[in-house]
């Protein structure tokens, strides 16, 4: 019995292996073909891009003046207001004229005498010379009255002067604005004891329309843009300034660059750049904080991505996926320098005409097939639980 059904059970395996050699051969039902994914891709082509910098800063008046006194006296009165607008030459404070009154009177009143001296003693020395020439009197004499004349005549001019001197402290005891523009507190009052030699202004003024923001800007930057503008693909620009409030809001005026320090700062390794903003408002103070944003160079050869196609690895380093000439999804380092809106600025890696994807980024691999769409159209997404 022993053999007959070993030799039956060996004839059913003969039988079925063929069978389940060609089940295996069969491809399964159930797992679909690969599908290649879609992406939309973008066409770039290289344009003049502005190259924005940000830059912190503080504002600064652009004239700032103590009002300060030129002669010793009790102030009397005070004619402006804290914190008001005023005039140069406008009459702020008036120190006690009495004593500065009388010099000056005094001062007329030697110059009087000086002129009546001078006067005596020319009539002298013109009545002694035809008197000398026919030796009715000596010559010394005559010589003697001459030098007075002339002793008296310089007489009256240092008592010119002293008056002019009295004068100009008699008009000192009214301190006028140095500057026109906005006056800030009193240090003193009406009573207070000034003088020439004090430490401290009566009142400080100054100009806020146009105003100052002086930035900051590392040397590193600078010399940067100094090796990229002397290599070429990059020229200098003249923008609007623009300016970013401490809230967050943007200054409505804009302006302009003029002029950059030639000094580096030592302890912060950064040189000054002053930018002019007119401000009628007064809405700008001096020492705001504030952020500046303008284009200090454009860059000849760039390329505007949009944001979403640009990835960042771990160490930094940026690249963009483009569609090859046989539909493959190639990774290609580039370089970028800023943003400018939703876009980065490209300004190396990338050549005319590339199609870099921007939709579909997520299915795309490197050196992977794909079927590229221009971005915008429709786009066939494959369902993940059927496959198609």
């Amino acid at each position: 019995m022993m053999p007959v059904r070993f030799t039956l059970l060996r004839r059913s395996l003969s039988i079925l292996a063929p069978v389940a050699m060609l089940a295996a051969c069969q491809p399964d039902a159930k797992k679909p073909p690969a599908k290649v994914p879609e992406v939309g891709f973008v066409i770039v082509r290289p344009t003049t891009v502005p190259l924005v910098v940000t830059l912190a800063g503080r504002t600064t008046a652009s004239q700032s003046a103590e009002v300060r006194p030129q002669v010793t006296g009790i102030v009397r009165r005070r004619f402006f207001t804290e914190g008001s607008i005023v005039r140069q030459g406008q009459t702020l404070y008036q120190i006690d004229p009495s004593l500065y009154q009388a010099a000056s009177d005094q001062a007329q009143a030697n110059l009087s005498s000086a002129l009546a001296n001078a006067e005596a003693a020319q009539a002298k020395a013109d009545r002694f010379k035809p008197l000398a020439e026919i030796e009715a009197v000596a010559k010394q004499d005559y010589t003697d009255a001459k030098a007075q004349a002339r002793q008296a005549q310089a007489a009256v001019a240092q008592s010119r002067a002293a008056l002019a001197t009295a004068h100009i402290n008699l008009h000192f005891t009214n301190v006028p604005a140095p500057i026109s523009g906005r006056i800030g507190r009193s240090l003193f009052t009406e009573g207070a004891l000034v003088s020439a030699a004090q430490v401290d202004p009566l009142a400080t003024i100054q100009r806020l329309d146009p105003i100052y923001v002086d930035m900051q800007q590392p040397t590193a930057d600078l010399l940067a843009l100094r090796q990229n503008l002397a290599k070429g693909g990059t020229i200098p620009t003249k923008a609007d300034v623009r300016l970013i409030l401490e809230d967050g809001s943007a200054y409505p005026q804009s302006g302009t660059v003029e002029f950059t320090e030639v000094v580096v700062n030592e302890s912060t390794g950064t040189v000054t750049l002053r930018a002019r903003f007119p401000n009628p408002q007064g809405l700008l103070l001096p020492g705001m904080f504030v952020r500046a944003e303008f284009a200090q160079s454009a860059a000849t050869q760039a390329f505007l991505v949009p944001q979403q196609a640009v990835s960042r690895n771990a160490k930094g380093e940026t690249s963009v996926l483009i569609v090859s000439a046989d539909n493959k999804a190639v990774a290609r380092p580039v370089v970028t320098k800023a943003t400018q809106g939703a876009y980065w600025v490209v300004t190396s890696g990338l050549k005319a005409g590339d199609k870099v994807i921007t939709e579909g980024l997520l299915s795309a691999k490197d050196g992977k097939a794909v079927k590229p769409v221009p971005a915008g159209s429709p786009m066939k997404i494959a369902d993940p639980k059927r496959g198609n």
